[in-house]
C-alpha cells in the first residue's frame, strides 16, 4: 500500500516552486494541459500553480522518514496521556460519588472485612497489614473535605495530561515543552511512591515518563541541549532542503505513447523561455 499518495489522496498534493533554476526545472514539466508541478510527497505531477514558492531550505517538511516516525512517537505520548486523563476523570468522579455516600462504605468495609478474613487466611494473606487494606481504610475514613480536595486535584492533573496529549497529538512545540516540564514535575513523586511499595505498573509508568523527557528533550533540542532552537530549526530547514532535492531528483514518470514526441523535448528542456 502506498501510504504516500493515499495520505495525498485526503490531504491534496504539496507542490513547490524553489527559487533555485535548477530544482525548479526537475521539478516542472509541460504538458498538453498545461504546466505540471511534482508533489514533494508522493512524487507525481499535478497540473496547476504550485501552492507555495521560495528557498529550497523553506520547503514544508512532510511526515515521512524521521518526520513520519518521529510524530508517530509524539502521538504515541499523547494517546497515553489522554487514556491517562481518561481514568484521572473516572476516579475524581468516583470519589465524588463516594463522599456523598461515605456513611454507607464504612459501614460495609466494617463488615465486608471481618467475612473476607478465613479466606484471606486460607490464601496466607495477612489483610491486617495489607498495604492495599490500608489505603482503603484510610481513604474511606478520610474527611468529606479531603475527598473534595482530592478529587479536584484529580481532575487538576487529568487536565494537565489533556493539555500535554493535545499539544503532542497536534506535534507542536510548546506542547513538547509543557510536557517536559509537567512529567518532570511529577518524577520525584512517582520515585517516592516506588520506595513504599513496588509494583510493575508504578515501575513501567516511571520508565515511560523517564523515557518521554529523555526522548523529548534530546531529539527535539528543548532547552538548549545540542545547539537548542537554533540547531532545531537549522535541522528543519534541512529536512525541507532534503524533501525538494530528493522529489527533484526521481525521474519523471513515462509520458503516454500518443504525447511522447511532444512532452519529452518540453520536459528535457524545462520551462518555456
Amino acid at each position: 500500500m502506498e501510504w504516500n499518495l493515499r495520505t495525498c489522496a485526503r490531504k491534496g498534493h504539496v507542490t513547490y516552486r524553489p527559487d533555485e533554476t535548477e530544482l525548479a526545472t526537475r521539478l516542472r514539466v509541460e504538458t498538453a494541459a498545461g504546466v505540471a508541478w511534482r508533489c514533494l510527497r508522493c512524487g507525481d505531477f499535478t497540473i496547476g500553480e504550485p501552492l507555495g514558492g521560495g528557498p529550497a531550505d523553506e520547503a514544508p517538511v512532510l511526515l515521512r522518514g524521521r518526520a513520519l516516525r518521529d510524530a508517530m512517537v509524539l502521538r504515541l505520548l499523547a494517546l497515553e496521556r489522554l487514556v491517562r486523563a481518561v481514568l484521572l476523570v473516572l476516579i475524581g468522579y468516583a470519589i465524588l460519588q463516594f463522599r456523598h455516600s461515605q456513611a454507607q462504605a464504612e459501614d460495609l468495609f466494617d463488615r465486608a472485612l471481618p467475612a473476607a478474613k478465613p479466606l484471606a487466611d486460607v490464601l496466607h494473606l495477612d489483610l491486617d497489614s495489607s498495604p492495599t487494606v490500608t489505603h482503603l481504610r484510610h481513604l474511606i475514613y478520610t474527611q468529606p473535605k479531603t475527598l473534595l480536595l482530592v478529587a479536584v486535584l484529580m481532575f487538576g492533573y487529568a487536565a494537565i495530561q489533556v493539555a500535554e496529549g493535545v499539544g503532542l497529538w497536534l506535534l507542536k512545540r510548546w506542547g513538547e515543552y509543557f510536557a517536559v516540564v509537567a512529567t518532570s514535575i511529577f518524577l520525584p513523586l512517582e520515585v517516592y511512591e516506588l520506595t513504599e511499595h513496588i509494583t510493575w505498573l508504578r515501575v513501567a509508568a516511571l520508565a515511560i515518563n523517564i523515557g518521554a523527557v529523555v526522548y523529548l528533550v534530546a531529539s527535539k533540542r528543548l532547552f538548549g541541549v545540542r545547539g537548542g532552537h537554533a540547531a532545531f530549526e537549522a535541522e528543519r530547514h534541512s529536512a525541507s532542503l532534503l524533501e525538494v532535492d530528493e522529489a527533484a531528483a526521481v525521474p519523471p514518470a513515462e509520458p503516454a505513447a500518443d504525447q511522447d514526441q511532444d512532452l519529452a523535448p518540453a520536459a528535457k528542456s524545462g520551462p518555456a523561455s
